[in-house]
């Protein structure tokens, strides 16, 4: 007897969700397209453990029971024979027991997540990107049916198309009619003779497709996109699941992010700084030019507005912010050197040592004590 949990590879507390993906992981690995042929009882063990655990209340007659629960026959028909007396109700009724018809054959697909690099400029003002992917698709020669071309699937002779067979099952009531899917056809109605060889009998293939991704201007690091509908079709044609665009900014030479605003460094020389000067700075919108001030100190940060990232969800942008970096020269010839003695003379600043530029020799010479 097969443990449904086991075979799907998950807890017996896991949600729906983790249960329908465990189950497209599980029978991705032993689909002919990857593990090759052989494994035909196993799909069918892995299918019918989901079609179980994926109904809430076939699911909890399984936990109560097991197998045999679904059939009447576990503990959970124990107790006054509440599992018989359940299945007959469904079978007079239609209940949620059992029965109701045969199954289809399509399930949801699975989602996809598909990691997207973005220059910061695509941030700043959002952009349009095509993307390969490669997801599982409608197969082209059965069009999602499972058979081959030309062929169609034949109605159950076990079942006769119900999806369900009967049996008598004695009870506190006397003799009672139960229903359970049948297992010549796993509850479909009908068998597929011959399975479409492009697929396997699967209805979906692996495919590259193309994509246009849409990116909104203020996306990002991290920040995830949902595009329904573009993740795998599901077994049997079933219903495409859906992709999961995840943002990755790469960084920039000179601009770094904070927030919706932009942060970069300009250096200026002494001079320009003390005596003021207009000098051009690269920015994400092309070159600008920039006011440096008379007498603009170290760290001095500059605003220029409307220079920023765009606003994701209210209109307009954020800020450019520039800080002004003040650059001291750090080696000067004779003539500079004069020119700043007399600069210091005539601002009054000259009652400051200055500090003798020896060269590598006389170091040497006063760390030898000579």
């Amino acid at each position: 007897m097969s443990d449904y949990y086991q075979l799907l590879g998950v807890d017996r507390k896991a949600t729906d969700k983790e249960i329908k993906r465990a189950y497209h992981r599980r029978l991705r690995k032993i689909h002919p397209d990857y593990a090759g042929p052989g494994h035909e009882e196993e799909v069918k063990q892995v299918n019918k453990a989901y079609e179980v655990l994926s109904d809430p209340e076939k699911r909890q007659m399984y936990d109560l029971g097991g197998e045999d629960a679904l059939s009447g026959r576990g503990p959970a028909a124990g107790a006054g024979d509440f599992g018989a007396f359940a299945s007959a109700f469904s079978s007079m009724f239609g209940g949620a027991f059992g029965g109701g018809g045969p199954r289809s054959r399509q399930s949801p697909g699975s989602d996809r997540v598909l990691p997207v690099e973005l220059d910061l400029a695509d941030v700043a003002f959002g952009t349009t990107l095509k993307q390969d992917i490669e997801v599982y698709v409608v197969c082209e020669q059965c069009q999602g049916s499972c058979t081959a071309p030309g062929t169609s699937p034949v109605t159950c002779t076990q079942c006769h198309g119900t999806g369900n067979v009967q049996r008598t099952v004695r009870s506190l009531f006397g003799e009672m009619l139960t229903s359970q899917p049948c297992p010549r056809c796993e509850g479909f109605g009908d068998v597929i003779v011959t399975p479409c060889q492009n697929c396997s009998g699967t209805g979906c293939v692996q495919s590259h497709k193309e994509i246009e991704v849409e990116v909104p201007a203020g996306v990002s690091d991290d920040m995830t996109l949902r595009m329904r509908g573009q993740g795998d079709v599901g077994p049997g044609g079933g219903p495409a699941g859906d992709l999961y665009i995840k943002f990755q900014v790469r960084s920039h030479p000179f601009l770094d992010r904070d927030g919706d605003d932009l942060v970069t460094e300009l250096r200026v020389p002494m001079t320009a700084a003390a005596l003021g000067a207009t000098i051009n700075l690269e920015t994400l919108d092309g070159t600008k030019k920039i006011n440096v001030r008379p007498g603009t100190q170290n760290g001095t940060v500059v605003t220029l507005k409307q220079l920023g990232i765009n606003h994701m969800r209210r209109p307009g942008r954020g800020n450019l912010q520039v800080r002004i970096v003040v650059e001291t020269p750090s080696q000067l010839d004779d003539h500079q050197r004069d020119l700043l003695m007399q600069l210091a003379q005539a601002r009054g600043e000259d009652n400051y040592e200055p500090v003798k530029d020896e060269s590598v020799l006389d170091r040497l010479k006063g760390a030898l004590g000579k």
